[in-house]
């Protein structure tokens, strides 16, 4: 894996004492990556107690109870392969995913709001083929004119979004804290060596 990824992904935990722990499905994949599948370290030493994962790696750090002590999971997997939704829910935070959290009007990346591409005044209905993210400045602009009245034209036609589509649309935005032991479990657009 290319070290400037690294570097660039990987430092130190803010909180020292989050030790959270990867989440991998039954078949080794993150249940998701964006939010990337965590537990907090409470949850995933229960969940080694209730037989229900296999740790993967382990912090230095050790927890410890009056009759055991155990070192921290960093990366756990279940032992029961879940199945992934079939269908991608049309939530706020999706949409946004889906448009890479950029304006479709201006490529704008910052004060995103969701605009009805048909205004809901002229008929427009809330869904995947006719909401898009979009910044102040230009909901504003467009308000409640059509993309012709507006003058404005979408980067992209918006769609519903499959699920390996979305998977693969939350690897581009990795979390801001990535501890070393998880680097082999998650596969960030990285070329592999030839």
């Amino acid at each position: 894996m290319d070290g400037d990824f690294r570097q660039h992904f990987v430092r130190e935990q803010a909180n020292p004492k989050a030790h959270a722990a990867l989440v991998l499905n039954a078949d080794f994949r993150p249940l998701s990556y964006y939010p990337l599948s965590l537990w907090p370290w409470q949850e995933a030493v229960k969940a080694v107690f209730l037989d229900r994962v296999n740790i993967l790696a382990e912090y230095d750090e050790v927890v410890r109870s009056p009759s055991m002590e155990m070192r921290m999971p960093s990366v756990v997997v279940l032992k029961d392969y879940v199945k992934p939704q079939k269908r991608v829910a049309f939530t706020r935070f999706n949409l946004f995913l889906r448009d890479e959290f950029c304006c479709q009007y201006c490529g704008a990346t910052g004060d995103l709001t969701f605009e009805h591409v048909v205004p809901r005044a002229r008929g427009g209905v809330t869904s995947w083929e006719n909401v898009v993210a979009a910044c102040s400045r230009c909901n504003l602009r467009k308000g409640s004119k059509s993309l012709r009245q507006s003058g404005m034209a979408l980067r992209k036609t918006p769609r519903q979004p499959g699920v390996e589509e979305m998977r693969n649309q939350g690897r581009k935005f990795p979390p801001g804290y990535l501890h070393e032991s998880w680097m082999d479990f998650l596969y960030w657009d990285a070329e592999l060596d030839a």
